[in-house]
Order: structure tokens, then C-alpha cells, then sequence
């Protein structure tokens, strides 16, 4: 136990480090993760770090994705149902039938392996390409289906990944059944991770408590995961289908207090998370090379090199026509939407990165057939799927930025982040408005005292002055920036007196959390403000 433990400090130390290297060189926080494990694995004398693969799929992707759904607008992800589709289902498939088929002929490997190994490497992670695009200030449009993609390719592959095991154990496989089945799971998937969704808020509802309700968000991923994982299917659409159902439901239902922690909370905890696994995945390397002495290294070199090449060139075959052809073949869609950029669909067919789950689900793979048999191929498919998730990673991962400014696609994101920041100063408008509004009729009907009143008059016109007309250019300086530097330089004032009064016994330590929090709140609402704001 002592041991387990020191251990998980050793690897939070690393994380902490690696991510300070990662901000100092402005790097992408994934690759940097990955290279420092992979460093980490090959000195001699580190002690072996490795995630059993059950606790990646049971345990840590149930969190993640439930985060991501929550974090996901479903309108914008009804909106784009179909690109999103189109990749997570369409692109899933055509990129595990093309590694079959090219591992098939110039590997001679199985068709069942063939199709074992796309199910495992046909869908790209979602962390790294969306902290490279955040960052990069992409397009919105790019950035909703690439996090939709993310939320529902791991499904796809999923299934896939069963029934292609069950084809390598079995030696059997039937087309049409494993079609009934897979509509089978989506269907029943969707309605559980609705009920699911529908019970978490009801409870958290009755709950009335921030750490019970935070409680009860945390346990939501694992029920709408556990349940359907255990009766044969992924666990991963019902996860998405519950935190999307929290996301449109839940901002009506949901305290503030509770809304605050829990933004914490679960931004910490999946930051952990990510960082901990692109670790994890770097520390399997000493595993891998273990493994690789039983193979011969031209084999395994010629089979990364053919399925990572496979792996980058089926995804831009496939999302130039799935963009091109709905077009083409519906005037309903032309008129109701543009024709999508070439450059924006180079981008997202650029953002093909391999994560922890393809490894985790080939560590996943069992050592030996029903029949007591050695698993065939495992080996091979281990080091295959290490490969293409480190040359996916490094490679594209650290070429992204380059390709992103050179097709100018991050300047149209710019352009399109001033236009959205106009639009949120109309809303904040809109709102102080309405407000307003009501506010005189309540003043009015319940004839408040003059200096309430005034009070609350004065809260608006603060509020209102503190909008500004437009958003700042680039470095310019507005009355809105001036005067949160100086509610900055006030607030350190305020905190050193308190410290002072605390310090000279004159208030007691709970007072001084209570004024404490106050100060947080406001620095807390100037830094909202700032880090907003998209120059």
C-alpha cells in the first residue's frame, strides 16, 4: 500500500513538472507528457509504472467522457450532427476496414486480425487535437465537431473491437447479425444514458448540498458506463448521452454554489486525468520493448509504418467527400448551410491523433483463446498501436500549429472570436436591460425603502459601465481592462489588511474565510472577464 502510494506521488510530481515545461516552451501539454514517460521508461534503475488496461476503460474514460458531453453544447452538437456522424461512425468503420485490408495484403495477416487491429487504432483522442485547436483560437465550427467526434468515435470503435474479438476467438463472424447488434447497442444505449441523465439531476435536485451533489455528478459517468459495458455494449454513448443530457438540462437545476465547486472540481480532476494517462502511456514503454524481443524488428517497423500511413491518408480520403457530397446530392443542405472551406476540412482531416485508449484496449487484449490457446498476433498488435499513437502524437500533434497558420485557418478563428465576444456584449446588454426593467416594477409594487433602492440602482449602472462598447484591439487598453487591473490592485490592498487584522487578533480565522471568499468571487468574476476576452 505504502508503496502503491509513494508511487502516485512520484507520478503526480512528474506531472506537475512536465507540465511547467510544457507552458514554459509553449508546447502542447500531451506530447510533452508522452516524452517525458517515454524518457522516464528507459532509465535504468526507474520502477515500472503501468495502469491495468481495466482501469482505463472501467474506471478513467467513464470521467472523461461524461465531462466532455457535459461540456458540449447539444444544440451545437444537434447542429452538427451530421459531420459529427460522419466521423465517429462513418470514418470509424472506413478507417478499421482499410487497416484490414492493407495489414491483410502486404502483412499477410488474418482478416480477423486486420480488422481486430483497425477497431483498436481507428479512433483519434480528443484531448491533445482539441488543446492544440483551443489554443490555436480554431474556428468554432471546427472545434464543436472535433469535440463531437471525440465523444462518440470511442463507441464506434468499441463495438467494433468486440465483435472483431469475437471473430479472432470464435474463428466466426456474421455481417448481418453484427449489424442488427451494433443498431441494437446505439438504440439501447441512447435511451439508458437519457434515464440515466434524467435520474442524476432529480437526485442532485433533492440532494440540495454542493459535496452531495458533486458527489452524485462524479457517480453519474460510472452508472451510465457500468451498466451498459457489463450487458455487451461500449458504456460509452450512454456516458455521452448522459452528460449532454445534463449540459441542456442542468443549468435551471443546478445551485450556484454547487456550479462553482464543481466547475473546480472536475476541472482539476480531468486535467489529472489526461496528464496522468499520456504519462502512463510513455511509462508503457518499457513493456513494449520487453515484448519486442520476441518479434523481428523489420516486421514490426513495416507493420507501424503501413497502419500509421493507412490511419492518416483513410482520414483524408473520407473527410473531403463527407463534407463535398451532402452538398452535391441535397439542395436542403445547400440552402440551409455553406459549403464548408477546404481549408477548415484539411484541419480537421490534420487532427487525427491516436491516444490512451487505443492502448489501453490493446493491453486489453486477453493473452489466450477459449481454447487455451495463445492469442494470436498479440504482441504484433501491442507494438503497432504504441507506434501510431506516438508518431500521431509527436508528429501531427507538433505540426498542427505550423499547418493551422499556414493555411490561415487560426486567423479566421480570431476574426471569428471578435465577432463572438460583440454578440456576448449584446447579451450582458440584454440582460442588465431586462433586469432593469423588472427591477423598477419591484421598487414600484413593493415600495422599497429610497436607500435600497438606490443601492440596487447602483449595482445596474456599475454593470453597465463596465461593458464595453466593443471588444479592445490588440493591446489597446479600455476603461473596462483599466478598471479590472485596479478591482486587481484594491483587492491585494484588501487581503494584506485582512491578513493584518487576522495577524493583530482583531477578527478570527472564520471571519476572515467569510471576507475571504467575497474577495475571491469578485477577482474571480475580473479574471472571467479577461481570460474571455478572444485578443
Amino acid at each position: 500500500m505504502t508503496h502503491t502510494f509513494l508511487t502516485f506521488l512520484l507520478v503526480l510530481s512528474v506531472l506537475a513538472a512536465s507540465a511547467t515545461v510544457a507552458r514554459r516552451l509553449d508546447l502542447t501539454p500531451a506530447i510533452v507528457f508522452l516524452l517525458v514517460g517515454i524518457g522516464l521508461a528507459l532509465v535504468p534503475g526507474f520502477p515500472p509504472i503501468q495502469m491495468e488496461p481495466e482501469g482505463v476503460l472501467l474506471l478513467v474514460l467513464p470521467p472523461l467522457i461524461y465531462s466532455a458531453g457535459v461540456s458540449m453544447s447539444w444544440r451545437e452538437f444537434k447542429w452538427n450532427l451530421r459531420p459529427i456522424a460522419l466521423l465517429a461512425i462513418g470514418c470509424v468503420i472506413f478507417t478499421t476496414c482499410a487497416v484490414a485490408i492493407a495489414v491483410h495484403f502486404a502483412l499477410d495477416l488474418p482478416w480477423s486480425i486486420g480488422f481486430l487491429l483497425g477497431a483498436i487504432v481507428s479512433p483519434p483522442d480528443v484531448v491533445a487535437p482539441l488543446a492544440i485547436a483551443r489554443r490555436l483560437h480554431l474556428p468554432h465550427r471546427i472545434l464543436v465537431v472535433l469535440e463531437g467526434e471525440g465523444l462518440a468515435n470511442d463507441a464506434t470503435a468499441l463495438i467494433l473491437y468486440r465483435f472483431a474479438l469475437l471473430a479472432v476467438s470464435t474463428g466466426t463472424f456474421s455481417l448481418p447479425s453484427a449489424t442488427v447488434a451494433f443498431g441494437m447497442i446505439l438504440v439501447g444505449e441512447v435511451l439508458f444514458g437519457l434515464l440515466v441523465g434524467w435520474l442524476s439531476l432529480r437526485l442532485r435536485q433533492l440532494a440540495h448540498d454542493p459535496r452531495v451533489e458533486i458527489t452524485l455528478s462524479l457517480l453519474t459517468p460510472y452508472l451510465a458506463f457500468w451498466v451498459p459495458e457489463h450487458a455487451g455494449g461500449s458504456g460509452v454513448l450512454a456516458t455521452v448521452v448522459a452528460g449532454l443530457y445534463v449540459s441542456w438540462n442542468g443549468p435551471l437545476l443546478i445551485s450556484a454554489a454547487t456550479r462553482l465547486q464543481g466547475i473546480f472540481f472536475w476541472d482539476f480532476a480531468i486535467w489529472l486525468i489526461e496528464g496522468v494517462l499520456f504519462l502512463i502511456v510513455g511509462f508503457h514503454t518499457r513493456l513494449l520493448m520487453e515484448t519486442s524481443k520476441t518479434l523481428q524488428i523489420g516486421t514490426v517497423l513495416s507493420a507501424i509504418a503501413i497502419t500509421t500511413s493507412i490511419v492518416i491518408l483513410a482520414r483524408f480520403i473520407w473527410v473531403f467527400p463527407g463534407a463535398y457530397l451532402p452538398h452535391l446530392l441535397s439542395s436542403r443542405i445547400r440552402k440551409r448551410e455553406e459549403i464548408p472551406h477546404w481549408r477548415g476540412i484539411t484541419i480537421i482531416g490534420f487532427t487525427g491523433i491516436r491516444g490512451v485508449v487505443s492502448l489501453a484496449v490493446a493491453l486489453a487484449l486477453p493473452m489466450t483463446l477459449a481454447n487455451g490457446d495463445p492469442f494470436p498476433y498479440r504482441d504484433l498488435i501491442l507494438l503497432v498501436s504504441f507506434g501510431v499513437i506516438f508518431i500521431t502524437v509527436v508528429g501531427i500533434g507538433s505540426t498542427l500549429p505550423f499547418v493551422a497558420r499556414t493555411l490561415g485557418v487560426a486567423e479566421y478563428g480570431h476574426f471569428e472570436a471578435k465577432h463572438e465576444r460583440e454578440k456576448e456584449i449584446a447579451a450582458r446588454r440584454e440582460l442588465v436591460t431586462a433586469s432593469r426593467k423588472e427591477l423598477s416594477r419591484i421598487i414600484k409594487e413593493r415600495e422599497l425603502p429610497e436607500s435600497l433602492a438606490r443601492f440596487l440602482e447602483v449595482r445596474h449602472e456599475m454593470r453597465v459601465r463596465a461593458l464595453p462598447d466593443a471588444p479592445p484591439k490588440e493591446g489597446e487598453f479600455t476603461p473596462a481592462t483599466r478598471g479590472a487591473i485596479m478591482v486587481r490592485e484594491i483587492i491585494a490592498i484588501e487581503r494584506k489588511q485582512l491578513h493584518k487584522l487576522l495577524r493583530e487578533g482583531k477578527i478570527t480565522d472564520e471571519t476572515r474565510r467569510r471576507i475571504e471568499r467575497d474577495l475571491d468571487l469578485e477577482e474571480a468574476v475580473v479574471d472571467n472577464r479577461e481570460n474571455n476576452t478572444p485578443l
